[in-house]
């Protein structure tokens, strides 16, 4: 039960931080226009990816413009990463 609830925890963590850094990179940044721009936008997509993912695959969905089975494995990668993004904050907390 315990490994669950972590597991959960660090899903929860890195959704957060995601949703987080893509919600901050809306409202501080344009479209990236330039080399460094790109570069940068690539960098802050690491991060924000799967709450971009998850926007994204949901509204597709709700549209009909993808089938059931394209969204499941959306939300499946989306949520993987999130739980890499949770880890990988876990990591930099504990040896912090």
């Amino acid at each position: 039960m315990h490994n669950l609830i972590l597991a959960l925890f660090l899903l929860a963590g890195g959704l957060t931080l995601s949703g987080i850094v893509a919600n901050t990179y809306r409202l501080l940044a344009s479209k990236p226009e330039g080399r460094l721009a790109t570069l940068a936008y690539y960098g802050v997509m690491l991060l924000a990816g799967p709450s971009v993912l998850f926007e994204n695959s949901t509204r597709s969905f709700r549209k009909k413009e993808c089938s059931g089975a394209a969204y499941s494995f959306a939300v499946g990668l989306a949520a993987y990463w999130a739980f890499i993004l949770g880890l990988a904050m876990m990591n930099l907390g504990e040896t912090l």
